[in-house]
């Protein structure tokens, strides 16, 4: 499959948007008109580059306002695609979008309009030109996709043509079914992009709120699927308009971008051979570029199948403050298993099979691929239990994540990862259902409590909270949960769990306030003030056990205030006693229809603390309600008040 981007979705100059493209992996670029002009390169300069670059030219948009207007005003318009043709010869480019007219067309006429495009296709034929007329949302007399159809077959020129674009299509919630009738070769081009589900007007919508696709909601696997059945043949490119995006970092935003184009394809190169979550491809045969969407002219390349992971194999937690970090292990019931054979500055602390590596850094902050890490304690990594680790590996490859550099040695178990878009290392281990032959480097594992591993929650700058969606969606299998805000003391946290289908994973990905992200991933710097760290979940089996053994220990817990017990109580019908036996261990409490929820928290380390939690009956949530008074709690704490 061909891929294409436009410019417009990446932050810099003409010039970096290529480069980043191409280092990407893209094979073209769609140029934004705004772009070119405000350069101060050729149009000759721009084709140069390009093709140093090894990127096609694929699309020249947009030109805008040019149909269903009298004849004086179209004579000028024919005047401006005139001048856009010879400035596309230039550029050694060869398709044009043209958008329906928003702004000047006064005249609702289907033959009118047919007839004005026929014209400007005779004079594009001159310049060996193909325009691809898309009908944008909120077009003036043509907003949707099957009345620019049919208003190109009207035309019935062959140098115009139409162009689908996700967005305009989805977002007014068209008919797909059109989609079929449309030859391929009258698609002239391909533009996709996804979007969150908002209520608002769709201009804001598309111009503010597009992501890549698998950041947003929309079914965009239905929708190529669609598109590639009809016999398109041309790039599948992506126009995304996004704020953020055209703020952050270039080539991170192509590579997120290239990320979500290969995810999409190997689930329309599923669909189309009727495999949809079935294997669609082993790793070798994917490595040989072997094209599951055969049939097709897109040439769709699959991915290696991956099943969810079985669970949360290990977290590694990186420290300053060894003795705080193992001395609270310990009092939340953590064994400690020993240090690893080869890496002194390891250790391993077992409970049950919840398992917390621990490696002691020095003061010295730890370089990362995209990221920035402040010393002191914060969660460093998070291994998973797959069922092909090596076809895991293979995948995140494919799909464009770096891998974590390791030492190891030619005796130790092998353990392989990535890097994650916010920093932190995601690793695959494939285990037999036994204890991880890994920890053996370690020492024995007693394993002698009932414990795993409930959730992991990560904190992410915003700038890259699309990005960590798509990663954990595309690498891993992970479903994204519908998002809720969490009112905190500096702001609302935007919360969303990425969680596996039988709810083994579950990952709590949260955004900060803005204002604490101004000096990029140092908000999530390891100071006392700030509120927003990560936390590792711990299940057991009696919390108010476990509240006890901490307590004689000398856990440091999070305070509760009475407020909340005296709420809690109006919002359940609790037994006087169990109630007292909450608030005397800082133990929170929630409840649905499906069992309940007991949870406590530790004082916070850096950027970690813990959560012991307690699931009773089928209850699958996080305490909700529950973390607007942990928030508020750390505010406190954190400020010393």
């Amino acid at each position: 499959m061909r891929t294409s981007i436009a410019t417009v979705c990446l932050s810099g100059t003409l010039e970096e948007k290529l480069r980043a493209a191409s280092a990407a992996g893209f094979d073209g670029v769609e140029i934004f008109e705004q772009d070119l002009v405000v350069s101060p390169q050729t149009p000759e300069d721009i084709a140069r580059l390009a093709r140093e670059l090894g990127l096609s030219l694929d699309l020249y948009q947009p030109f805008r306002d040019l149909e269903g207007v009298d004849e004086a005003t179209f004579a000028g318009n024919l005047r401006r695609a005139e001048a856009k043709f010879a400035l596309m010869r230039r550029l050694g480019m060869s398709t044009i979008l043209l958008c329906s007219n928003v702004g000047t067309a006064t005249i609702d006429d289907d033959e009118l309009v047919a007839g004005q495009l026929r014209r400007l296709g005779d004079l594009a034929e001159r310049y060996d030109i193909d325009v691809a007329y898309e009908a944008l949302a909120w077009g003036r007399f043509v907003s949707e996709y099957d009345r620019a159809w049919d208003l190109v077959r009207a035309a019935d020129h062959p140098r115009i043509g139409t162009c689908l674009d996700s967005f305009h299509i989805l977002s007014r919630r068209t008919d797909l079914e059109t989609i079929a009738r449309i030859p391929g070769d009258k698609i002239f081009f391909l533009q996709l992009a996804d979007a969150p589900a908002l209520t608002m007007d769709v201009l804001s919508w598309s111009r503010h709120h597009r992501v890549f696709p698998g950041e947003g909601s929309w079914d965009l696997t239905d929708f190529l699927a669609r598109v590639a059945a009809t016999g398109y043949s041309g790039p599948v490119s992506l126009e995304v308009f996004n704020d953020s995006f055209r703020q952050a970092d270039t080539y991170r935003t192509a590579v997120d971008g290239l990320r979500s184009l290969r995810w999409l394809e190997a689930g329309v190169s599923a669909t189309l051979n009727g495999a949809l979550g079935v294997a669609v491809g082993s790793a070798a045969g994917s490595a040989a570029g072997g094209a599951a969407g055969a049939g097709t002219a897109l040439d769709l390349r699959p991915l290696p199948e991956v099943a969810e992971p079985r669970a949360v194999d290990f977290v590694e937690l990186s420290t300053e403050d060894l003795g705080t970090l193992t001395r609270q292990l310990h009092q939340l019931g953590f064994d400690f298993t020993g240090f690893h054979r080869s890496k002194p500055h390891v250790q391993l602390w077992t409970r049950g099979q919840a398992r917390i590596v621990i490696s002691e850094i020095d003061s010295a902050a730890i370089d990362r691929p995209w990221s920035e890490r402040s010393p002191g304690s914060y969660l460093r990594g998070i291994g998973f239990d797959v069922d092909d680790a090596e076809a895991a590996m293979h995948r995140a490859t494919l799909l464009h994540a770096i891998e974590v550099p390791r030492e190891q040695s030619h005796d130790e178990e092998v353990l392989r990862g990535v890097f994650a878009p916010d920093g932190s290392e995601v690793f695959f281990h494939q285990s037999d259902g036994t204890a991880p032959a890994w920890i053996r480097e370690f020492g024995t594992d007693t394993g002698r409590r009932a414990s795993r591993i409930d959730h992991v929650n990560l904190a992410q700058p915003a700038s890259h909270y699309d990005e960590s969606v798509l990663f954990y969606t595309s690498l891993l299998n992970l479903h994204a949960q519908p998002s809720q805000d969490v009112p905190s003391p500096s702001g609302l946290v935007r919360s969303q769990v990425m969680s596996s289908a039988d709810r083994s994973i579950r990952m709590p990905l949260n955004v900060a306030p803005v204002h604490s992200e101004l000096v990029g991933d140092k908000a999530r710097a390891q100071t006392s003030a700030d509120p927003y760290p990560e936390h590792v979940a711990i299940s057991c089996e009696d919390i108010f056990e476990a509240a006890a053994i901490a307590r004689a220990r000398g856990l440091d817990f999070l305070a509760v205030p009475q407020n909340y017990y005296e709420d809690l109580a109006s919002r359940f019908d609790l037994d006087p006693d169990f109630l007292r036996r909450l608030q005397e261990h800082h133990v929170l409490y929630d409840a649905d229809s499906a069992g309940e929820f007991l949870h406590f928290y530790t004082s916070t380390i850096g950027s970690v603390f813990f959560e012991m939690v307690e699931r009773r009956g089928a209850y699958q949530g996080f305490g909700a309600p529950d973390a607007p008074v942990r928030l508020a709690a750390q505010y406190r704490r954190n400020r010393g008040l």
